[in-house]
């Protein structure tokens, strides 16, 4: 145990967590003139047009949980729709429950399976189904010493067990490998309780999911846009993370705002997992949309103004999306919660999303993001069936 701690430290800064270095990345996507979402010289005015129910922005800090965040949020606004108490869910009981099962997965595969924090919107549904749900007040998965998530070292230590038991140093694996990992996992997160006391009630996670938060799994569906797979039938998803192998439902490219729009007018929120890596993503001012231009075309001036206010957008083809997807252009960064429509001074229609960065941009947490990039950069969406227009429902059969 002694050499895989010496060696897990020494990984962890090559382990250093996808959501960081997006971050990092991203970071100098701004405009240069400063303004504040509140200033009345601001380049972009959004008025609303839907703006649903949700709980407040959270922080993931660092760790790469933005799917269980996102889809934790999206379960707390579909909670509020179906007129119940809005409770803030744990979204570190669910990593942690995904966590162990990734292990196993990981194992099996002989360590040829992406391993780190990250995950999908269906890890959430697919946790709730099987482990249930608990209040963030009570699993705050804060159990070493901070105040806010830093995975770095758990997660370089996981592994380095992991790879460890893959070696099979005794020729056969034995029956203790997965206790001593979740004993890990518990030694950073917090052991899951049996029981909890909540509101004055003692529930389990599985009788809390059924009372209090009260959704029905398979109500939920996920779904994907390639032109490489047959449209309206299940096909697995095509991302690293995806390390149930899960399968989606695959829509046109028009189908994926279709989708949003119809839910969005009809009450239900929608959990979006995307590529927020582009030049053209800025979280500093809380817009995302698709420049006529590439990145790499622009002059100085124009990569300095990309966000001094609404400019034209790039006309998305599938074709365009598709070849974005194979050529790693669009890839499975983060996941966010679609909570609303909003339109600009021009009239053009943008989604407004919760992210879960923290409040510390112009639009205190949130950022609006074009139909266009939705079309362009979508990964995957989750939703409630009923938020999927019926003529659409009915090619997927659900």
């Amino acid at each position: 145990m002694k050499k895989i701690i010496i060696l897990a430290l020494t990984l962890s800064p090559l382990l250093s967590h996808a959501q960081d270095d997006l971050i990092r990345k991203i970071e100098s996507n701004k405009s240069y003139n400063n303004y504040k979402s509140d200033d009345d010289n601001k380049k972009y005015h959004f008025s609303s047009i839907i703006d649903l129910e949700r709980t407040c922005v959270k922080n993931q800090a660092s760790s790469g949980t933005c799917w269980s965040y996102s889809t934790n949020s999206f379960l707390e606004s579909e909670m509020m729709r179906m007129g119940k108490e809005p409770i803030e869910l744990s979204p570190i009981f669910s990593a942690h429950c995904v966590y162990m099962d990734k292990a196993v997965n990981y194992v099996r595969m002989h360590g040829s399976l992406g391993w780190g924090d990250g995950g999908e919107c269906h890890d959430v549904i697919n946790m709730y189904a099987k482990y249930g749900a608990m209040p963030q007040e009570v699993y705050t998965g804060l159990h070493y010493g901070t105040t806010k998530n830093k995975f770095a070292e758990m997660q370089a230590i996981l592994k380095a067990m992991l790879d460890a038991v893959i070696s099979n140093p005794n020729g056969k694996l034995t029956p203790s490998w997965e206790k001593a990992y979740n004993d890990v996992l518990d030694s950073y997160l917090g052991a899951i309780p049996d029981k909890f006391k909540y509101d004055n009630k003692v529930y389990t996670p599985k009788s809390f999911a059924e009372q209090r938060v009260g959704i029905h799994a398979e109500d939920y569906v996920e779904v994907a846009s390639y032109l490489t797979e047959p449209l309206y039938k299940k096909t697995t998803m095509m991302v690293p993370d995806n390390w149930s192998f899960a399968r989606v439902y695959n829509v046109k490219m028009d189908d994926l705002t279709d989708i949003i729009d119809n839910a969005l007018n009809k009450g239900f929120t929608v959990a979006w997992a995307a590529d927020v890596s582009e030049k053209y993503f800025s979280w500093k001012n809380g817009v995302a949309y698709v420049p006529e231009k590439d990145y790499e075309d622009m002059d100085d001036t124009e990569k300095k103004y990309m966000f001094d206010g609404p400019k034209d957008e790039r006309v998305i083809t599938p074709e365009k999306r598709q070849i974005a997807f194979d050529n790693y252009e669009t890839t499975d960064d983060h996941g966010m919660h679609i909570v609303g429509m909003s339109e600009d001074q021009n009239g053009r229609k943008y989604y407004k999303v919760k992210n879960s960065w923290g409040d510390k941009n112009d639009f205190k947490g949130y950022i609006y993001v074009s139909k266009a990039y939705v079309r362009y950069k979508t990964t995957a969406l989750l939703l409630h069936k009923n938020g999927i227009p019926n003529s659409l429902r009915e090619k997927m059969s659900i």
